[in-house]
């Protein structure tokens, strides 16, 4: 059990869909709030966290194991540069603050295998509600912001791949690293540029 998530009953893996299955290119439908109280509810939120953590991932979102709701889970606890972000629950997220621009380097579980070169917003404001229903507010930068914005994607139907150039296979150390840490990878590649661009 990771610290944060509370265990309503026993959690299990679920399979995560891929690429060309219908369900990851539909609009996620929004969560009724009374939702929240059916224990199979909150046992899907448990089943998203077990499944996220086996892949291994930092972020799962409910589409990606073939259930069309508006809800996303993430966790960059052990991931995140930042002294970690998470765990995390969002149900019905929207955006109410995006900013600026950055370079992003991205995987996705439902794309195995493969990373590819996109721009996402350097910093975004996230709100929407917990697994309790109380509303929360989520500030996301650097890697937390990109994956906050890889999660939303899934909610509308997008993967990174309809936005990403250079879609490739990790080939590389680093770029197997990245592709460690789907659904927001690159922070190991981001310190690889970062030493390179210091020696240069």
């Amino acid at each position: 059990m990771r610290p944060g998530v509370i265990l309503w009953d026993v959690a299990y893996i679920r399979e995560i869909i891929q690429d060309g299955h219908p369900t990851l290119r539909k609009v996620a439908k929004k969560v009724d709030l009374r939702e929240l109280e059916d224990p199979l509810f909150q046992q899907l939120i448990d089943d998203m966290f077990e499944t996220m953590y086996a892949a291994p991932g930092i972020g799962l979102a409910a589409p990606q194991i073939n259930v069309g709701k508006r809800l996303f889970v993430v966790d960059l606890s052990e991931a995140d540069d930042d002294g970690g972000r998470g765990p995390f629950v969002v149900v019905n997220p929207k955006f109410t603050v995006t900013e600026g621009e950055i370079d992003s380097i991205e995987g996705c579980l439902s794309v195995k295998g493969m990373i590819g070169d996109l721009k996402r917003f350097e910093r975004v404001v996230c709100s929407g509600f917990d697994r309790s229903g109380k509303k929360i507010e989520l500030i996301g930068t650097g890697l937390f912001g990109r994956c906050l914005q890889h999660e939303m994607d899934h909610l509308d139907g997008i993967l990174y791949i309809d936005k990403a150039q250079n879609i490739r296979p990790a080939e590389t150390d680093e770029e197997k690293a990245a592709l460690a840490e789907v659904e927001a990878e690159g922070a190991a590649l981001e310190r690889n540029a970062e030493a390179v661009s210091a020696s240069a």
